[in-house]
């Protein structure tokens, strides 16, 4: 097909990857955003790239897998292009092992990993010492360690995919909310969060994904490089700018998407109880706002279902940022290539219960 016109709905991460990587591939490219670029969930704090346990693997786990091994090329390019810094960095994660079948179960998964993950990255088991002070509390002395787990500053990886899609010839226009007329060889993205798939839901007469809102917040503790850790159910994430973020909540039913309260102050409770290191840190922001989840819990991409011209990417909730260089990829094949290789489980039909019968 000739080169598309390509207008994208939504200047969260979602929306400006996309824009981003069809840009790049020399598309004629704006995005419309109706507050600014980062005022969803997109614009939060925490950043945690990590993967799912190597084992029971299916094309979720190996679209996710690829996208991570992805991520330093792609976020190179990005901010090579802007002349900023999305503060990536694939530092690690620490998990604590506490009981003997845990660490039973983690010495398994490091020979599962040794295939699953192709050799390009590693999980493994290690002495708690070997982290201390940097370690949470464990039952056995022992944390698994991945070395897969990446970090990523939100904020400033919105900045420089910004700067990168102006470099690449794209335009971003804020304060506006409707899309251009659509005409031939011209393609809408709606990447547009919870609010899209409430819009989505209304269109097709089901439930095609919902909002949870999140709380964390930003500490002032400069930990370096070290890797990222997730214990006491509290994810905690050293940043490039010397803050470690704190995240997060998960909250089906709330009253106001934007405020901060006690859960809050309950999960920072057990941040403190996880690394005592931090009890003394000076809490810098606490944040709040809305992820989008799909029905499926996997992204959603692909044509919005009886509008021509239009298509979807929406669904990140936690798992975003560490898809974002594939989804950018696969989306773009299908924009400007008409080429669809969307796996079953991403596809919008899937979260819309259109599959059924179907391996998702």
């Amino acid at each position: 097909m000739a080169m598309a016109d390509i207008t994208v709905m939504g200047a969260g991460v979602f929306g400006l990857a996309i824009a981003y990587e069809c840009a790049r591939r020399g598309a004629r490219v704006q995005v419309i955003e109706k507050r600014h670029v980062g005022a969803g969930s997109s614009g939060g704090i925490v950043g945690a790239l990590a993967p799912h346990t190597p084992e029971r693997w299916e094309p979720k786990k190996q679209f996710q897998l690829e996208s991570l091994l992805m991520a330093e090329d792609f976020w190179r390019e990005v901010d090579c292009l802007s002349g900023l810094s999305a503060g990536y960095g694939r530092i690690g994660r620490l998990l604590p092992i506490d009981t003997p079948n845990q660490l039973e179960l983690a010495r398994m998964r490091t020979i599962d990993a040794q295939s699953l993950w192709q050799g390009k990255a590693e999980w493994r088991v290690v002495a708690r010492e070997q982290f201390a002070p940097w370690a949470p509390p464990s039952g056995t002395g022992y944390l698994i360690q991945d070395t897969l787990s990446a970090r990523m500053h939100p904020r400033m990886a919105l900045a420089s995919l910004a700067g990168a899609l102006r470099a690449s010839g794209g335009r971003i226009i804020e304060g506006k909310c409707t899309p251009p007329e659509s005409r031939d060889n011209h393609r809408i993205v709606w990447a547009t969060g919870y609010e899209g798939l409430a819009a989505l839901s209304q269109d097709q007469g089901v439930e095609a994904g919902n909002g949870v809102k999140g709380q964390s917040a930003l500490l002032g503790h400069d930990a370096g490089t070290l890797p990222q850790l997730y214990a006491g159910g509290v994810h905690i994430v050293p940043h490039a700018d010397g803050t470690v973020a704190v995240g997060s909540t998960s909250e089906r039913y709330f009253d106001d998407p934007a405020s901060t309260d006690a859960q809050l102050d309950e999960l920072l409770a057990r941040v403190k109880k996880a690394l005592p290191l931090l009890a003394d840190a000076p809490v810098l922001e606490r944040w709040a706002g809305v992820r989008p989840r799909a029905a499926t819990r996997a992204p959603m991409m692909g044509a919005w279902p009886e509008r021509p011209g239009h298509y979807i990417l929406n669904g990140g909730f936690k798992i975003g940022f560490g898809m974002v260089p594939k989804l950018a990829g696969v989306m773009a094949d299908l924009l400007l290539e008409d080429r669809d290789a969307i796996p079953q489980a991403f596809r919008v039909e899937a979260s819309l219960g259109k599959l059924a019968g179907q391996d998702q």
